[in-house]
């Protein structure tokens, strides 16, 4: 496996993470563990080092997954989670933000029971919350770096000012976002230039754009019912026909080369940047592979002009989220 650092002096890691949401949340409820434990061991056997989960998943029950499989490889993993999203078990598709510092203090302290260990590499902080000044939240995250529970603080769908305030009162090792061929963002609201210029990593999740780069997806109706890109507009009537037909573009590249769309995407993503660190999910052995062996492919000159060409920025059709969703992320 290929490695990278978050940031030019940030910490080592694979050059491709594992986004772990999957296995137990948002895309079916009808979950298969003993596959997912098994997704997580290879992960662990092909060099993945880096494992990205969150408390809000399920709420709780992906940091218990990640933490149950993971602990005996401790030593060999870094382990990245998040706090700030709220969810209530009763009702989990309800959503809060929450950015007090005596609320981080005690989202710590869960994760890292869930998570069987005793410090936490890389913990970021979900979403920004508008009622709490950053820099009192992430006050409260350099205080668990000096009491040694967490390691690296990270933001996750932060703006660029946002950014800057938040690393002036701690260095910031990581920033994830959202970022892919059908979502660029990052390019053009400074975020990826406030990266570079702080010396921060990037972190991109969905970089196979929730599964629809692969070319797997062919209607709706692939969906289980409980899926949840189902409420997604990417996802619905002419805006995913629409989408369609810049994957199959994206295929027949990808088939020119002699390699998967997925590949293809996740080799653009890899670069755009040298500490730029894609989670793809997947929660099937099948797709891990296939991810993988995207850290060894190398774009030509003519590859990325015509991947810029046929997925140029806001070349989507629909919002990456529901509305009441776009307005807690950019904060």
């Amino acid at each position: 496996m290929h490695t990278r650092t978050l940031g030019p002096s940030g910490p080592q890691v694979s050059a491709i993470g594992l986004g772990c949401m999957g296995m137990t949340d948002f895309y079916s409820t009808g979950q298969d563990r003993p596959e997912a434990v098994a997704t997580l061991e290879q992960a662990v056997e092909q060099g993945i080092t880096l494992f990205d989960t969150a408390d809000m998943y399920g709420p709780y029950t992906n940091e218990e997954l990640v933490g149950e499989v993971l602990a005996p490889h401790r030593q060999r993993v870094f382990l990245a989670t998040k706090c700030g999203i709220l969810r209530d078990p009763a009702r989990p598709q309800v959503r809060g933000v929450n950015g007090r510092p005596e609320y981080i203090r005690q989202s710590v302290e869960g994760s890292l029971r869930r998570l069987r260990t005793d410090r936490i590499d890389l913990y970021y902080q979900h979403r920004i919350d508008p009622a709490v000044p950053v820099e009192d939240t992430v006050g409260a995250l350099a205080g668990l770096v000096a009491d040694g529970k967490i390691r690296f603080i990270g933001l996750s769908e932060a703006s660029a000012g946002t950014i800057r305030r938040a690393h002036a009162v701690h260095p910031v090792t990581a920033v994830q976002s959202e970022y892919s061929l059908w979502t660029r963002d990052p390019e053009e609201d400074g975020v990826l230039d406030t990266c570079r210029e702080l010396g921060i990593g990037f972190v991109p999740y969905s970089p196979l754009g929730r599964g629809f780069l692969t070319g797997e997806l062919k209607s709706p109706d692939d969906f289980a019912p409980d899926d949840y890109r189902r409420h997604s507009p990417r996802f619905q009537g002419e805006n995913f026909t629409r989408n369609l037909r810049l994957v199959d573009t994206l295929r027949e590249m990808a088939a020119e080369r002699g390699v998967t769309a997925s590949q293809l995407a996740l080799a653009w993503v890899l670069a755009q940047d040298p500490h730029m660190v894609p989670i793809p999910g997947t929660k099937r052995r099948r797709w891990l592979g296939d991810n993988i062996a995207a850290a060894g492919l190398s774009l030509t000159g003519e590859d990325r002009i015509r991947l810029d060409r046929v997925f140029p920025p806001q070349v989507a059709a629909g919002a990456r989220y529901p509305l009441e969703v776009m307005g807690t992320i950019g904060r």
